[in-house]
């Protein structure tokens, strides 16, 4: 096979069975979240600023 090539039996669709779909359906929302976040970073910007140059520099060794 060349470049491009594909074996077309990979790309036919087998006959679904509509029960078969509605009992392997999957339920996007059903893990959805409905609470509250929060981060707190102990530090100023101008600190993780700091820290993320100093991470840089120490890579550039």
């Amino acid at each position: 096979m060349g470049f491009g090539s594909y074996d077309e039996s990979e790309q036919r669709q087998p006959d679904a069975d509509v029960d078969e779909d509605e009992e392997t359906a999957v339920t996007v929302h059903e893990n959805d979240y409905e609470g509250e976040m929060s981060v707190e970073t102990g530090g100023s910007t101008d600190d993780l600023l700091g820290q993320l140059q100093d991470i840089k520099e120490s890579k550039e060794e």
